[in-house]
């Protein structure tokens, strides 16, 4: 059995968010999920990603940014987004308390947890997985957004569609290399950037169980 549980945090001093954890009977593991920047927690993606790990013994809390929270289309800047997921873990660990710990999530959700952790701001955790890691804009290449990556102390797991713009794999794959042992890279064939179009294909089913069977492969890798 798994149940579900609408919660609510502060975010900041300014801005309380909603939050939903998923929390199966036999969970072995926990994952903080952000949302990407143009859809928040409810996103058919982001509810088959928990709903797919709850099968897997994974819980879930997601959560969203305040800009999501109050209907707003530009995303909010880093120094209310890295509170917001630093207060998104400490919840999760109040609500799932004893689970083993990651935290992560889709493109921004995922870049702002991994900038979070760069800077202290998420511990204890047991590693980050990120579903779509936006290394560079579309169009235009590069890998400024990973110079902070160096600074993580949490092992990463980035799961990535060879089609995705915002992450070149012959830029990516040397950046990740120079990470060692702390990242590794699982490239599902086929997907992109995981855009809303590509949740009525086929091709995305198969995509979504690659995907949840490399992030529920995690947890017992990692802690033990």
């Amino acid at each position: 059995m798994t149940r579900s549980e609408q919660l609510s945090f502060d975010a900041t001093e300014q801005h309380r968010v909603s939050a939903i954890a998923l929390i199966p009977d036999d969970a072995m593991a926990a994952l903080v999920l952000g949302h990407g920047a143009g859809a928040g927690m409810t996103h058919p993606f982001m509810e088959s990603v928990a709903h797919g790990l709850a099968e897997h013994r994974v819980a879930t809390l997601r959560y969203q940014f305040p800009y999501m929270e109050q209907g707003r289309k530009p995303p909010d800047r880093p120094e209310v987004l890295l509170p917001t997921v630093r207060n998104a873990v400490s919840e999760a660990s109040r609500t799932l308390d004893g689970l083993p710990l990651f935290a992560g999530g889709k493109s921004m959700g995922g870049r702002m947890t991994s900038m979070a952790a760069a800077e202290g701001l998420l511990e204890p955790l047991r590693g980050l997985v990120f579903l779509g890691f936006p290394l560079h804009p579309p169009q235009r290449k590069g890998t400024e957004r990973s110079a902070h990556l160096s600074d993580v102390s949490h092992p990463m797991l980035f799961v990535q569609g060879d089609r995705d713009k915002l992450f070149d794999l012959e830029l990516g794959r040397p950046v990740l290399s120079k990470l060692g042992p702390m990242a590794s890279l699982h490239v599902v064939a086929g997907a992109d950037h995981w855009h809303p179009e590509t949740h009525r294909s086929r091709l995305l089913a198969l995509v979504r169980r690659q995907l949840l069977a490399q992030v529920a492969a995690l947890p017992p890798s990692v802690a033990v």
